[in-house]
């Protein structure tokens, strides 16, 4: 007897590995997906814009970071106390305009790099609902707990999100005509724009990405569809039922991992989570022969991983 709906998602084009190049942009799904992607040792880069939500938000964030387009004072406005950017995510509000301003731009610098140099650009796309501010009619990334009054909120239509899609890929390939996209649909429920405006949100979506890979070679993985279809239980949920809880993400990850990442980077994976749980180990005496003894077996095993790849590095072990 079977009691779920197992997916099968299909073998990737262009393999994963420890000498790839990853840029992830999105919800927070894109974040939790980095997370994994640090502890296992590779090499990311994720939201130099904060968490963005809807595909035109994060095309916006793509155009900064690929024509190096840096913010200027005009640009940074003034909420209470605190300076904001309405493309950012409040992470980069604070109360110094000057402060904002340099850690966004520094982010865009940065986000230029990593999108010339990715092998692989996961793009995670949250809601079709957009809010506008009204003073110019253009749409904003997150809107900062400022009231509501300001704002028009709107549906975008298949079309315009097809056009942002585009327009990401169209910059991106302008400065890496090798970099392989990753997109993907967040698997968290947007309920506070109600129950058919989510799903009528997340099918455009779906939409849009499927007529993007009937023009051009993209990739699509189904951390939408796992959730709902697979994992189709509130146990899988945090205690709001909305958000995946980490048993869930943990599934999904495993599924990404199978499809997505390389045989012999699976083999450099279960190394390092090897060398992760002994570095979190707390021991009872930390002056006995025993523990000095297992300090010097991690030392040995993280020296023979770095013959491989140098560039990986874990946090100072404990003595």
């Amino acid at each position: 007897m079977k009691f779920r709906t197992e997916i099968k998602c299909p073998t990737a084009s262009r393999a994963i590995d420890h000498h790839s190049k990853l840029v992830l942009i999105g919800s927070c799904f894109s974040e939790h997906m980095e997370s994994k992607f640090e502890y296992f040792k590779f090499n990311t880069f994720a939201n130099p814009f904060g968490i963005l939500f809807n595909p035109k938000a994060i095309e916006i964030a793509v155009r900064h970071c690929v024509e190096k387009d840096l913010y200027s004072p005009n640009e940074i406005r003034q909420h209470g106390n605190i300076w904001l950017s309405l493309d950012h995510h409040s992470r980069y509000d604070h109360r110094d305009q000057n402060q904002v301003l340099k850690e966004i731009n520094q982010q865009i610098e940065l986000g230029h790099q990593a999108l010339k140099n990715a092998s692989h650009v996961v793009i995670t796309l949250g809601t079709s609902w957009v809010y506008k501010w009204k003073e110019n009619d253009t749409v904003v990334g997150n809107c900062h707990k400022i009231p509501q009054k300001h704002f028009n909120k709107e549906l975008l239509s298949l079309q315009d999100i097809l056009v942002s899609l585009r327009q990401m890929i169209k910059l991106v390939r302008g400065i890496n005509k090798n970099a392989n996209f990753i997109f993907t649909v967040s698997p968290v429920r947007h309920l506070k724009d109600g129950f058919t405006e989510n799903t009528l949100s997340k099918s455009l979506l779906h939409s849009a990405i499927n007529e993007l890979k009937k023009e051009t070679e993209v990739n699509y993985f189904p951390a939408y569809e796992i959730m709902m279809d697979d994992l189709r239980d509130y146990r899988f949920y945090k205690d709001d039922l909305v958000h995946p809880n980490e048993m869930a993400i943990d599934y999904i990850w495993e599924l990404f991992k199978t499809s997505w990442v390389s045989t012999s980077s699976k083999e450099v994976m279960n190394e390092i989570e090897d060398i992760q749980k002994s570095l979190a180990h707390r021991p009872f005496d930390r002056d006995s022969e025993a523990h000095q003894k297992f300090l010097k077996k991690l030392e040995g095993k993280i020296e023979q991983l770095n013959q491989k790849f140098p560039d990986i590095e874990f946090h100072k072990k404990r003595k």
